[in-house]
């Protein structure tokens, strides 16, 4: 049990000095929101303490699946 326990907080300490890198490169403030934004913010939190060894991760390219064609009353229909 007191392995967890060490693991948990280590985890959260990594995570929030990632919260705190992204907040020093000003990624919380108001601009663009969209899928790149939210996934740079997500690397960099992620990334920890390792931001402050060089790595800047970046977003650039983000797609995201489309829904599907297929209308909601079809598939109902075919239950």
């Amino acid at each position: 049990m007191r392995g967890g326990r060490g693991f948990s907080a280590i985890a959260v300490v990594w995570l929030l000095i990632g919260v705190f890198a992204a907040w020093q490169r000003d990624y919380f403030e108001g601009g663009e929101t969209n899928c790149a934004t939210l996934g740079t913010i997500a690397l960099t939190v992620v990334a920890g303490p390792v931001n402050y060894l060089g790595v800047n991760p970046k977003v650039t390219d983000c797609r995201l699946p489309e829904p599907s064609s297929t209308k909601l009353s079809e598939r109902q229909s075919a239950l």
